[in-house]
């Protein structure tokens, strides 16, 4: 009896164990996990500014989007895939009405794709690496000491405020945000 008691338990810790794992696996970023839905799919998820932005390379308007002047601490995903972009302490007002960064907070999430805008400037598209989601263009009139200027679409990606990063499995990032001082 004792023998079969204690199977059961052990049987009941390892399916508890199992799950607690594949409950961690649903939250932050882990690209391995990572499959892109069909478009099908990705209409049905997406609002349609999202989709038109992500998957057809629209671009919303300035100065009416989510995070144009969002200040608050924290990183910038994907909207799609979840894959870390940017974060808020290399984010800066260039004055045009998107959110723009000086640098990729993970390099390898970000892919750029040469072309030619509207009006003949010359910019890079970026894409998002493993969803493949149109995220904006990069420029080269950013601030020093790079000088690139990343104008990404709000519609591309999904803000994690500092107090959510663990909760949403991005607990990683939390320590660039200790001891930084504010923004001025």
């Amino acid at each position: 009896m004792k023998t079969k008691i204690v199977a059961i338990l052990a049987g009941l810790a390892l399916a508890l164990a199992a799950r607690a794992q594949n409950t961690a696996r649903q939250k932050g970023w882990v690209a391995a996990n990572f499959r892109k839905p069909p478009a099908a799919e990705l209409q049905k998820k997406l609002t349609p500014i999202q989709f038109e932005v992500t998957q057809r390379a629209g671009t919303e308007r300035a100065f009416a989007n989510e995070y144009w002047n969002n200040e608050r601490p924290g990183i910038y995903v994907d909207v799609v895939s979840g894959e870390p972009l940017f974060s808020s302490l290399d984010k800066f007002d260039s004055g045009t009405g998107w959110p723009s960064f000086t640098k990729a907070l993970e390099k390898g999430n970000v892919k750029p794709n040469s072309g030619l805008l509207l009006g003949g400037f010359l910019g890079i598209e970026i894409r998002s690496v493993h969803a493949d989601s149109h995220l904006g263009h990069v420029f080269s009139d950013g601030p020093p000491p790079a000088h690139l200027r990343y104008c990404m679409n709000s519609a591309a990606m999904r803000f994690i405020p500092v107090e959510k990063l663990v909760e949403e499995g991005y607990g990683q990032y939390k320590g660039l945000f200790e001891k930084v001082p504010p923004k001025k």
